[in-house]
């Protein structure tokens, strides 16, 4: 399309017509850049897409995924995971993208209850062996849950990890779509069980000692401390979102599970600190919202 003729008549509609020469010049850019003026559309469309139907997924992670104390104490109870369980009470994620019938078939659980961030390329290693459609990440708690707040992973570690995790995900399965979870507000869990004498000698087992640790106190050194591991959890949220954006099959939930206002009856009535049945269906229902929509949530 780009004659000759076609400049000669651009140059003459030029001395004549100011709005015509708008469309001239946008037809003529066209021409010179060797392509139409929906070239980058066509670029986009090119480009991986979200999949809103996945009909595959892996679970990695640490204990929250494992459904840990959600069903007998100190024990994990992989069928009530928000992501690949069966149990009908918390309607997992697999369960609505699958069907209950595609679930044993179609869906795997790698995680690994007090897995930390350097855990996940090896759970992710296994995963890839599928070339799952999708695969849902959840994993930090562990990073900031430490004896003290001093022992808790430094944020460079985390994203180096995280970075290293994905990169061998996608060597090993490139077209598998990655759900990132945001790390869950461990402070707002410490504020619903704190004023309960029982769960006060639960957590006195060393469930979190880095928040939990004398959970009763106001002193200026525990209330830094339990503000020290939140902002630590808000930085590995940062790094989440950061690191995920990098990659294009790749969906962070914006923050929804660090929002989430987590209630007293939806945590484990073993440790009031793991999500209880309840808490695992609100996790599958924030997860199945984002991984369906048709854009990533700002």
């Amino acid at each position: 399309m780009c004659t000759t003729a076609l400049r000669r008549r651009a140059r003459r509609t030029l001395a004549g017509a100011g709005a015509a020469t708008v469309l001239l010049i946008g037809a003529l850019t066209g021409c010179q850049s060797g392509g139409s003026g929906t070239e980058g559309e066509q670029g986009a469309q090119a480009g991986p897409r979200w999949n809103t139907a996945p009909a595959s997924i892996a679970a990695v992670g640490d204990s929250i995924t494992r459904g840990f104390d959600a069903c007998s104490v100190l024990a994990d109870c992989p069928e009530v995971s928000w992501s690949t369980g069966n149990d009908p009470a918390v309607h997992s994620l697999a369960t609505r993208l699958l069907g209950e019938a595609g679930v044993p078939a179609r869906s795997w659980n790698y995680a690994v209850t007090g897995s930390r961030m350097a855990d996940l390329a090896g759970q992710l290693t296994a995963a890839a062996e599928h070339k799952p459609d999708l695969v849902t990440v959840m994993v930090g708690s562990n990073d900031a849950c430490r004896p003290s707040a001093s022992s808790m992973t430094p944020v460079a570690e985390f994203r180096t990890a995280f970075e290293k995790a994905l990169a061998g995900l996608r060597a090993a399965s490139p077209s598998s779509q990655v759900y990132v979870s945001s790390v869950p507000d461990l402070q707002r869990l410490w504020e619903q069980g704190k004023d309960s004498p029982m769960v006060r000698q639960i957590w006195k087992l060393g469930i979190c000692q880095s928040m939990l640790a004398d959970p009763l106190s106001a002193a200026s050194g525990a209330t830094a401390r339990r503000e020290q591991v939140r902002a630590r959890v808000v930085e590995y949220n940062e790094v989440l979102r950061e690191v995920c954006k990098k990659d294009a099959l790749c969906r962070y939930d914006g923050g929804a599970v660090f929002q989430y206002p987590f209630a007293a009856d939806q945590l484990s009535r073993w440790d009031w600190f793991h999500p209880g049945k309840d808490g695992q269906a609100r996790l599958a229902e924030l997860a199945h919202r984002q991984v369906t929509a048709a854009e990533p949530p700002r």
